[in-house]
């Protein structure tokens, strides 16, 4: 089966090569790297096109302001069969494809770990699963969230039931994964195979403390319960 890797760039000029140097080299021919730029104005645009490699598609620019609307932008270009999102500042471990595709054998959405990085590369926690405690469950993860996007691997069967997002979520992967929780299998693997890189220009809080108040976080939860009971 080939593999549709999404991913969604603004502004990411700094980490963005290193991201790209460690996925290129797990794709094979057949699959794409689909990148999905919204409004870069540094030098983000320049590194996408110093690629001359055909599995690399950057989609028509469109602007958002929105990394949830950029992944559904690429999420909605994706042709293959097993579905990857990528950050456009982590680090991909040499075997992830290869470990998460053979996974989706057994079920339909896959979680590995993560070890979360400074922005010189420094690991400063080595597994996101033990500080989050990880683990499937509906409930569960529409309380405290697991689905960490850069994590997750799914099948392209998904599609139908995740698109459109819903108007009034925050988090795109964590409605990928409820809905995979109610509809589908999931499996959470201890493979720890991506380096989650933490820094200043972060648009998500993955481990650490969230900067929303508790009233945000309590109405975020609920409208997102509301769309997956209407969904």
């Amino acid at each position: 089966m080939n593999v549709s890797v999404c991913m969604a760039t603004h502004n990411g000029a700094r980490f963005l090569q290193q991201q790209i140097d460690s996925i290129l080299p797990q794709l094979k021919d057949g699959d794409e790297l689909i990148i999905a730029d919204d409004g870069s104005t540094d030098g983000t645009i320049s590194i996408i096109e110093s690629y001359h490699d055909t599995r690399i598609y950057r989609l028509p620019a469109k602007k958002f302001d929105d990394p949830t609307k950029n992944f559904e932008y690429a999420l909605g270009h994706c042709n293959n069969e097993i579905i990857f999102l990528a950050d456009q500042d982590d680090v991909w471990h040499p075997n992830k494809i290869e470990v998460m595709t053979s996974e989706l054998a057994l079920c339909d959405l896959v979680v590995c770990n993560c070890r979360l990085i400074d922005e010189n590369g420094n690991v400063w926690r080595n597994s996101f699963f033990e500080q989050n405690h990880s683990r499937e469950g509906l409930v569960k993860n529409l309380i405290k969230n697991s689905f960490v996007g850069c994590c997750m691997a799914f099948q392209c069967k998904l599609l139908k039931r995740i698109l459109p997002f819903p108007m009034k979520i925050s988090m795109h992967d964590q409605w990928i994964g409820l809905v995979a929780q109610r509809y589908f299998t999931v499996n959470f693997i201890p493979q720890t195979l991506v380096d989650h890189r933490r820094h200043s220009s972060n648009y998500s809080s993955t481990g650490e403390q969230s900067k929303n108040s508790w009233n945000k976080k309590v109405i975020s939860r609920l409208q997102l319960a509301k769309a997956l009971w209407q969904h």
